[in-house]
């Protein structure tokens, strides 16, 4: 499936963010205004102050952005422009005697190097206790208008907007006839509008969420629990897992879709102020049951944030949103289920969706039984008690030995 005699010579990219960008922010860092958090040890009101000084303290004076730098650059990566948006991503090659193209796509607001630890299993699966025939060669973009995917000239992309920049990456830039996608979160509704509009190029696809084309299209397309309230006769279980849900999602989407170049005047200016932002949302939606500090540790954080920063990507980044309403997604046609493509899933436990599910058995079933279950294509769904809402990093294991066994059966 590898169509490496169609493939163009690409030139290689490299990042080097310029010297005075970072002296400009460890300047900014060093003048932070924090404000007198009262009352707020336990988070009730949001990050507090006390989590976020020290990190900010460390960012400004001990973070090596230089070394972190250096890491990304270990990867093979290009950069190119695509029906006028900028893609950045990294591509190599598998080795096995029949790999299979795949795309990896991120979600918000995570960047491209969340994907990365999937890499190595991917391309060399014998280096990592699987076959050579489980090889892929992968394709990890950073979508348009997130981090090195920049400066973005255009206002209007959304995911099935993107979907069409990503098809024609695979298929004009680097010739693959056919391609398989792997996707989470944002990147889960690219790579639904890709097996909807382009099922014949599809391979097949293996997610880390069941998100169906056509999400946000609802009336109330602000509010993710579109109006829902806690049943009174929910159990315990139930009641906290709702209320957990709508702490940890409602409040971003609210704001994302509401306010968008609102909050990003405040976020793009200040390097506090966008670190929280993000930093809350990694922090809550991780591993519910896990120690973020351990999964995540803060040189990874702040290398997120850092990229966000120098790439002036947060408010291109946010905007995907509520263009999903301005732009509404448009069925290419009417056959079912709506996503064609055989298709795997890997769901993680220590994630606040679905509510109330506390066993694997129970997780699988949610999805069965589920309203997102008739658009899609299901042959390997699978559950895992490790991880929250960063699939591709928090269980990295999991989602490739799924994802594996997915395309054994597609091979």
């Amino acid at each position: 499936m590898s169509n490496d005699s169609k493939r163009p010579a690409l030139e290689p990219y490299k990042i080097d963010v310029p010297q005075g960008v970072l002296d400009d922010l460890k300047d900014r860092l060093k003048k932070t205004r924090f404000f007198d958090d009262l009352d707020n040890e336990e988070e009730y009101y949001g990050l507090s102050t006390a989590y976020l000084k020290p990190l900010v303290e460390y960012w400004a004076d001990g973070f090596e952005w230089r070394a972190q730098e250096k890491r990304l650059n270990s990867y093979n990566q290009h950069k190119v422009e695509i029906d006028g948006a900028p893609v950045h991503f990294v591509h190599e090659h598998g080795k096995g005697p029949d790999t299979v193209p795949i795309m990896v796509l991120h979600g918000w607001p995570w960047p491209g190097e969340f994907s990365l630890p999937v890499v190595g299993p991917l391309t060399n699966p014998v280096a990592h206790g699987s076959d050579a025939a489980d090889s892929f060669d992968v394709v990890v973009p950073n979508l348009p208008g997130f981090a090195w995917s920049t400066p973005l000239a255009r206002g209007d992309l959304n995911y099935w907007k993107i979907a069409d920049i990503l098809h024609k990456l695979m298929t004009e830039t680097l010739g693959y006839e056919r391609y398989a996608v792997a996707g989470s979160d944002y990147g889960a509704l690219v790579a639904s509008a890709l097996g909807h509009k382009y099922a014949d190029s599809i391979i097949g696809l293996h997610y880390g969420h069941d998100l169906p084309p056509g999400m946000f299209g609802n009336e109330r397309f602000w509010d993710l629990t579109d109006g829902a309230k806690i049943p009174e006769d929910a159990t315990p279980d139930l009641r906290a897992g709702m209320e957990n849900l709508v702490k940890t999602y409602v409040s971003h989407v609210t704001a994302h879709m509401l306010d968008a170049s609102t909050l990003t005047h405040g976020l793009n200016d200040s390097p506090i102020g966008m670190l929280a932002w993000l930093l809350q949302r990694w922090k809550k939606w991780s591993d519910k049951n896990g120690d973020f500090e351990k999964a995540f540790p803060r040189d990874f954080v702040l290398t997120q944030a850092t990229t966000f920063w120098v790439t002036e990507s947060i408010g291109t980044s946010i905007r995907m949103y509520r263009n999903a309403v301005r732009y509404p997604w448009v069925p290419s046609h009417d056959r079912q289920p709506t996503v064609e493509p055989p298709a795997g899933f890997t769901f993680l436990l220590g994630d606040a969706y679905p509510p109330g599910v506390r066993t694997i058995e129970e997780r699988i079933a949610a999805f069965e039984s589920g309203p997102t279950r008739g658009a899609f294509n299901p042959i390997n769904v699978n559950a895992h008690e490790k991880g929250g809402h960063f699939v591709h990093y928090e269980n990295t294991e999991a989602f490739v030995t799924d994802l594996r066994a997915t395309f054994r059966k597609l091979r």
